[in-house]
């Protein structure tokens, strides 16, 4: 079943056919170059109805963005399940192996504004609306597990924290400055987030290279009443794979469409994205056997505690028609739920019950955003709700409210047995409090863990991520309550490292978190790693034989690898088209570097480019037509990931499986 055509399609305005122009009421235009004036050179008059439809509609084009999430990106696809879960839920579209239910998937960053640059070190969205037959279900994600708080009566001062400062509206889309990093060391629940958020995971090389988190625990509960804890993950088909820093900052400069670009061009192509769905299930009985409480949303539960059941797969293949109708309108909410998926006591989850709803109301312009095309449950919906701003449905009969005999109590509920939603029946009791929960006051064990967890290059990745954000305060209190209060809690070395870099009071040693255990899971080591989609840059002199572009450009593809040929003017050589000049293209934006010399000298641009591209840790193949290449490379020619590609293409290939020569 394809959403986007069956379900869409009478919304939708094809203005790639013939038509003629008429106002929104459908009168035809017969001129929409000239306002209508009392003679030529005369004042435009007030009648003038199709110029005040046109600019009216012009002046209301924009609506507010969201405060968070703003810079997105949507796709379609469907989801299939592997096999039946009915042992956990109830849910429809988790039982039935056979069914394809529609998916409309929005990622995000989090903090910048919806101009703002693609690669920022930041959380990323990863939001999933299912239109099940039971109604719309909305996964709402992070690709990261965990969050910075636990209560979500703390989310409006995390996110005035990290946004641009009020006083200068300074910076933009960066956690690195004083009022983020202050929140941070006033509010200890942020470290294990910190953790990751200076993680290779806040700087991912694709969106469709990185996971996906629901983050809450959730609850799964079956036809008999029985509940089971739940988290959800999206495992990528690709594996995670991330850019490093610098690269990061000169990719943005180079392309700030980078990965929408990505997204948008190999859906393009034909190249469906995959994601596997996983669950994390622990029955409810088993609540309190962890050394941390299940509902705090600032842990994971460690796979190799709860492994991952992964349990069906989503296929993105269809980018959207129009961006605004579609990936700004898209109104994502966790508490659109469907029967068999439930709420847990997570404080941070119910306060997004609340929030969700309350921002769409202003965002969207009333009660009525489920009724937007990308927002329409694709099975009927029916109640008592009327008028309000944007109402699109025309409502027959004369009652609007239950219970009426008017019209036979029509509609009515439906019973837990013809698919009405039950919430799960538990049992809750206790004082009203404003407190929160002892068993929620570790800050420090899974920040450790996370750390424990990390290859070598890795946890240099993050405390060089540290002292670039700590460097960018201003404020030395800041640094060194961020030095004291979070990272020497964590650990000593990591308080040292970032402590001297930033020219930071070092403080006492203290006990540090003896929390040792490590997760496999958490380290990037162990992701799948995959040719297909790689992108290579092959920059060329201008004399290279037609015959070794041909060579070159087939001995790659065959491998599922997009190759982009560079050199210093679009020009074609034989039957092969030069497409992209070292102005239009730079290293960063390719995954592996390949350059083929002639007779003619190696241009200066060339040698910039494989000298940064060696600096980022990428493959390098080198091929030559004519003459001496060693003389003119920026690098030892048997430098690790250097490779002749024409004697060992296979070597070449296999360092660009590996993503990076993290060794070199």
């Amino acid at each position: 079943m394809n959403r986007k055509k069956e379900d869409l399609q009478k919304n939708t305005i094809d203005n790639t056919k013939k038509a003629k122009m008429t106002t929104n009421q459908g009168l035809p235009i017969s001129e929409d170059e000239f306002s209508l004036k009392a003679g030529e050179r005369g004042p435009t008059l007030m009648e003038d109805f199709h110029f005040r439809e046109k600019m009216t509609h012009f002046d209301h084009e924009r609506i507010p963005e969201r405060v968070v999430h703003a810079r997105g990106f949507g796709v379609h696809g469907e989801f299939q399940v592997y096999e039946s879960l009915e042992k956990y839920t109830k849910a429809d579209f988790l039982n039935d192996p056979s069914k394809k239910t529609p998916v409309f998937v929005r990622f995000s960053t989090v903090a910048g504004n919806r101009g703002s640059m693609d690669i920022p070190r930041d959380v990323r969205g990863f939001s999933t609306k299912f239109y099940t037959d039971e109604g719309n279900y909305d996964l709402v994600g992070n690709n990261m597990p965990v969050f910075f708080i636990q209560d979500a009566i703390k989310f409006p001062d995390l996110v005035h924290a990290v946004k641009p400062e009020p006083h200068n509206e300074i910076p933009q889309a960066a956690s690195a400055h004083d009022t983020f990093w202050d929140f941070v060391s006033q509010n200890t629940e942020s470290a294990h987030m910190i953790m990751w958020l200076m993680s290779d995971r806040a700087i991912p090389r694709s969106l469709r290279m990185m996971e996906g988190f629901g983050v809450h625990t959730f609850r799964l509960v079956n036809k008999e009443g029985k509940s089971h804890f739940v988290k959800f993950h999206w495992k990528p088909k690709l594996g995670a794979h991330q850019v490093v820093w610098d690269e990061a900052q000169l990719i943005n400069g180079k392309d700030i469409d980078f990965h929408r670009r990505d997204l948008w061009e190999n859906i393009d192509k034909g190249n469906a994205v995959e994601f596997e769905l996983g669950l994390q299930v622990i029955p409810e009985e088993d609540e309190f056997n962890m050394d941390f409480d299940v509902l705090d949303p600032t842990k994971i539960w460690p796979e190799e505690d709860v492994p991952v059941q992964l349990v069906g797969k989503m296929t993105l293949n269809q980018n959207v028609d129009d961006y605004f109708a579609e990936t700004e309108q898209v109104a994502f909410h966790p508490g659109h739920v469907v029967p068999g998926i439930d709420f847990s006591n997570d404080p941070l989850l119910q306060g997004r019950l609340f929030s969700y709803t309350d921002t769409q109301l202003i965002r969207l312009g009333g009660p009525n955003f489920h009724q937007i095309p990308i927002n329409r449950p694709v099975c009927p919906f029916a109640n008592n709700q009327r008028e309000g701003y944007n109402q699109m449905n025309i409502t027959k009969g004369q009652t609007s409210y239950h219970k009426n005999a008017l019209n036979d109590n029509q509609p009515e509920p439906a019973s837990p047995e013809e698919g009405g939603f039950e919430h799960y029946n538990e049992k809750v009791e206790g004082r009203k409090v404003r407190a929160r929960s002892e068993s929620f006051k570790d800050h420090f064990s899974q920040a450790k863990l996370f750390l424990n967890s990390m290859q070598q290059h890795e946890k240099q990745h993050m405390f060089d991520a540290l002292s670039f954000e700590l460097g960018k305060c201003k404020n030395m209190e800041v640094r060194n309550n961020v030095l004291s209060e979070v990272l020497n809690k964590i650990d000593r070395e990591m308080t040292e490292y970032v402590a001297e870099k930033v020219g930071a009071e070092l403080p006492e040693q203290i006990e540090e978190s003896t929390y040792e255990k490590s997760s496999q899971a958490l380290s990037m080591k162990n992701t799948p790693a995959s040719l297909e989609t790689r992108t290579i840059g092959v920059m060329i002199t201008p004399d290279v034989a037609e015959k070794t572009l041909k060579e070159t450009k087939d001995k790659f593809e065959k491998h599922g690898i997009d190759v982009s040929f560079i050199s210093d003017k679009i020009q074609s050589v034989g039957d092969v088209r030069v497409e992209e000049t070292f102005d239009t293209v730079h290293s960063v934006l390719f995954d592996a570097v390949v350059v083929l010399k002639g007779k003619e000298p190696l241009q200066p641009e060339a040698i910039e480019n494989l000298a940064i591209a060696f600096k980022h840790k990428k493959a390098i193949g080198y091929g030559v037509d004519e003459g001496n290449i060693s003389e003119v490379l920026p690098f030892p020619m048997d430098a690790k990931g250097v490779t002749n590609i024409e004697k060992n293409v296979d070597q070449f290939l296999q360092d660009v499986k590996g993503h990076r020569i993290w060794d070199r």
